[in-house]
């Protein structure tokens, strides 16, 4: 008997009456079982109704943050379940409209939850032919683009739900598992652009929930993992070159606040140093020339605060005369709106003593 997709409606390709089909039939239902075996192998989709290609929610879901549970609390009497942080912000349960009386604990949800995410959601969704491909698909890289249900892809949109609705324990929850995955698939694949891009920029996340709750020596940590691990990768790829730069200049910011202004100064001028190699060794593309004029203005602002205005005001005028030889296509609106900010900042630091 050939296996097939149990929830094909199709009947089975053994299922014909004893009647001798034709030569017509014979070809017809040779066409018709080898589409029944392709569709026998296409992806199934997740029995709880949750998609990584669109927004649905499922039953292990917050209503609140729509992202999966997380700390899962129950409201009294009316017994719904909600995020710990998501519900603590209610005196009525957002769904029925009951009054809460206490909040409780709901370790066993909780405990579908975790299961769910460390099996179903780990579960290999690429379409496949053969058996060698399949053994072959354990070894894709995670591609973060709602193509699959890879547990990365899946956790990374949780992620970003949670933070949408600012339940920042829970997207770090999140990203720290997508962080495992593509680690995994780095030990399998080697530092491909993609997955040390794909890394860095979750590790930033990291550092940014952890900075948003107070914790500036975790989100440093972070941080500077990003920028450790991306510092060892070519700079070649623009993806790369954006997230090293970025997280160079988040450290800056956060030394900048403990006011240590020469470990910010370093931090911001690596951040420069990145983005100017990028233009020098890549075609020219307007928004990186911004990202270097906004970088030249910090390194330029840390200046001025540790007493050298001679070395700020270039720095300044270096970022003016880089904005107004720039040219923006009329299409890009927004970048040029922020090329005119970004130029009227400057002109305006020029002014001060």
């Amino acid at each position: 008997m050939t296996p097939v997709c149990p929830f094909n409606k199709a009947s089975r390709p053994d299922d014909a009456s004893g009647k001798k089909p034709s030569e017509n039939q014979s070809k017809q239902q040779s066409a018709s079982d080898h589409k029944l075996q392709q569709d026998a192998v296409i992806s199934p989709k997740c029995p709880f109704g949750y998609d990584s290609q669109t927004f649905k929610l499922g039953p292990l879901s917050c209503m609140v943050c729509q992202a999966l549970l997380f700390q899962c609390s129950k409201c009294v009497p009316c017994s719904h379940v909600f995020c710990k942080v998501c519900i603590s912000r209610f005196s009525d349960c957002p769904l029925c409209g009951a009054d809460i009386e206490k909040i409780e604990d709901n370790p066993d949800l909780q405990k579908t939850v975790d299961r769910f995410i460390e099996g179903h959601a780990r579960i290999k969704r690429s379409q496949i032919d053969t058996d060698k491909e399949e053994k072959e698909a354990d070894t894709k890289t995670v591609i973060y683009e709602d193509v699959s249900f890879e547990r990365g892809d899946f956790m990374m949109q949780q992620a970003m739900r949670a933070l949408r609705a600012n339940n920042i324990e829970s997207a770090k929850s999140r990203l720290g598992v997508c962080a495992e995955d593509v680690r995994e698939q780095l030990q399998k694949n080697g530092n491909t652009p993609e997955l040390c891009s794909q890394l860095g920029a979750v590790l930033g996340m990291l550092g940014d929930c952890c900075r948003t709750t107070g914790d500036a020596s975790s989100a440093v940590s972070y941080f500077e993992e990003s920028v450790n691990f991306l510092m060892k990768m070519p700079k070649d790829n623009l993806e790369i070159i954006h997230t090293l730069s970025v997280s160079l200049n988040k450290i800056g910011d956060l030394k900048y606040y403990e006011g240590d202004l020469k470990a910010t100064r370093a931090y911001y001028f690596q951040a420069l140093d990145v983005r100017r190699s990028a233009i020098k060794n890549n075609s020219i593309v307007p928004s990186q020339v911004i990202d270097v004029a906004v970088s030249l203005a910090k390194v330029a602002d840390v200046d001025r605060n540790l007493g050298d205005e001679d070395t700020a005001i270039a720095g300044f005028k270096e970022g003016i005369k880089l904005l107004e030889s720039l040219t923006v296509s009329s299409g890009e609106v927004d970048l040029e709106k922020r090329r005119l900010s970004v130029l009227e900042f400057l002109n305006s630091q020029l002014g001060k003593k």
